[in-house]
């Protein structure tokens, strides 16, 4: 039993780890931050290494991130952060004053957050750890489409992102390029672009981005890859290199995040909580 304990504990820090990081990340950019933003300046802030980055706890998201999110959902409870429903995260004054102090009790921001956590309904978890369920069950199904059916469903996506033109080569010599199409901006610039597909269960590393930037023609302005796993840190940094033609990225979580945007495959559910205490006191007048 303890080489199986071994063999599976995690490289990455705990959650706690990731409350000063957050806070300071937060700091740092002005007071609020998308999540990608807050990840990026963790990890500058955090100067974790690349097999920790690169862990994965799922089929599209690392260990990091999803530390990241409890982090994140700790603080709220905790009455450090706030967020909106378009997913920005800010400091509250209390948050403010924590990251610039830099004096963080880490038991006793957990303590507070577990309470308060307790005390909202029955205890339910924050909105964006309630996710969970859903999309790795979108997860799995993308997972398991045809190539050529996930090649489809990207050709559907960028045609809802604004693309025109938008399509999908041949099954078999495309030269590592799985569609094309037109991204006009403003009414007025237009760029051709190429997307690339991969279903993969873990990481995109370098070598894919170098071999699809190598595949794009002279009349290809951006190249864009989808993959329904993650991009290590070393695949990022080749993707955004300067003096190379870009690569746009797009992974699992934001594959879909996209898909649940636009309504692809995803049907938004609204439910109601009934107010018994109303209707009882209807009858009692």
């Amino acid at each position: 039993m303890a080489k199986t304990k071994n063999a599976t504990k995690k490289l990455c820090p705990s959650t706690e780890f990731f409350y000063e990081p957050s806070l300071k990340a937060l700091d740092a950019l002005g007071g609020s931050g998308s999540t990608g933003e807050i990840y990026k300046k963790v990890l500058s802030i955090a100067n974790l290494s690349n097999e920790v980055v690169d862990e994965m706890h799922s089929f599209t998201m690392s260990e990091v991130e999803y530390r990241l999110m409890w982090a994140r959902t700790d603080l709220k409870n905790f009455g450090a952060v706030v967020n909106s429903k378009q997913g920005v995260w800010s400091l509250t004054s209390k948050g403010a004053k924590l990251a610039k102090s830099g004096k963080i009790d880490t038991k006793e921001i957990k303590k507070v957050a577990n309470f308060n956590k307790k005390k909202s309904k029955a205890g339910e978890e924050d909105d964006e750890c309630k996710k969970k369920d859903w999309r790795e069950e979108i997860s799995e199904i993308l997972h398991n489409l045809d190539p050529y059916a996930f090649e489809k469903l990207a050709q559907r996506l960028l045609r809802e992102c604004g693309f025109s033109d938008v399509e999908v080569t041949k099954k078999s010599g495309d030269g590592g390029i799985d569609g094309i199409g037109k991204l006009r901006i403003n009414g007025i610039f237009s760029f051709n672009v190429a997307f690339q597909c991969k279903r993969y269960k873990g990481q995109v590393g370098a070598p894919q981005i170098r071999d699809f930037r190598g595949s794009l023609g002279t009349n290809i302005e951006k190249g864009v890859l989808i993959t329904t796993g993650a991009f290590t840190r070393e695949a990022k940094e080749e993707a955004s290199s300067e003096g190379k033609r870009l690569i746009d990225l797009m992974d699992g979580e934001e594959l879909i995040n996209k898909l649940a945007e636009y309504g692809i495959g995803l049907n938004e559910v609204k439910s109601y909580e009934v107010d018994t205490e109303f209707f009882n006191a209807l009858e009692a007048e």
